[in-house]
């Protein structure tokens, strides 16, 4: 099974440290380097983020880099390992800006990408941006569509119903093809059927072993409805806990292609120890 690691850049991160957790996370086999995306944050908000018990956004108040300037800076300091986010705000961004920075990662990086896709839950967020937040997980296919037709054509169009985009060009295109994997986050049944309908893979986040085999049996019937099967897609999973080692075989027998950790460390050395642990748990 393979094992990717979220990285949380932000100020506290120099980019000298930066550019020694990459180069680590690569030489001890990890897959994949996840960031995420807020552009901005609050001291308070009345929305919920689902996966802490007292709806806190935890350990993020320095805030992160914009993902794509992260990933950007893991494409030249890496080789190998495939550079995601987890997760981009699709449904609060420009479609055609953010195919473009997918489009230029990818290119830069070889053909690295994993594009990680969330509605967003942080309603603040949309607010700052001037973005309405009601109908955001349709806004979402529509900028989807918009992306995959500039992705894949030489002259792309797109007509949905909360976005049109006219005849035009955009390059380079991604290396990749047709694009980049699609990975939708969340766990209820209207994330399950975007990934069916829309994905290449399900992004899932504090879904314990013993429970991913009933969202997968629903993920498979979603699947079926829209002609595809599971042979169609890969299964991430982020504990969102300190990782255990019998977590990586129960989540292998499970069906997860891949399991996402993150890793912690007050200083560089702390980091490298926390990383050598965990690559001697998953890798035995």
């Amino acid at each position: 099974m393979e094992v990717g690691i979220f990285c949380a850049f932000s100020e506290l991160t120099s980019p000298e440290v930066m550019r020694a957790q990459l180069r680590a996370i690569e030489e001890r086999g990890f897959h994949a380097v996840w960031v995420p995306e807020h552009v901005v944050l609050f001291d308070a908000y009345d929305s919920r983020y689902p996966y802490a018990e007292d709806g806190r956004l935890p350990g993020f108040r320095d805030g992160m880099l914009d993902p794509f300037s992260a990933l950007t800076f893991a494409a030249a300091n890496t080789q190998k390992v495939r550079l995601g986010t987890s997760i981009c705000l699709v449904p609060q961004r420009n479609p055609v800006y953010t195919a473009k920075q997918i489009a230029d990662v990818d290119y830069l990086s070889g053909g690295r990408v994993n594009f990680g896709v969330g509605i967003g839950w942080l309603r603040e967020e949309f607010e700052a941006l001037q973005v309405p937040w009601p109908r955001r997980a349709q806004r979402a296919r529509d900028y989807i569509g918009v992306m995959k037709a500039l992705w894949c054509n030489e002259v792309a169009s797109y007509e949905g119903e909360l976005y049109r985009l006219s005849a035009c060009r955009q390059s380079p295109k991604p290396v990749q093809s047709p694009h980049p994997p699609i990975f939708f986050g969340g766990e209820g049944d209207p994330a399950l059927r975007r990934v069916a309908e829309l994905g290449q893979g399900w992004l899932g986040a504090k879904v314990l072993p013993e429970a991913v085999p009933e969202r997968l049996r629903r993920l498979d019937e979603l699947l079926a409805e829209a002609g595809r099967s599971r042979a169609d897609i890969k299964i991430y999973i982020m504990p969102n806990r300190a990782p255990q080692p019998d977590f990586f075989p129960r989540y292998e027998d499970a069906g997860v292609d891949q399991i996402i950790h993150m890793v912690g460390g007050r200083d560089l050395d702390g980091y490298l120890s926390r990383l050598d642990r965990l690559a001697k748990m998953a890798f035995r």
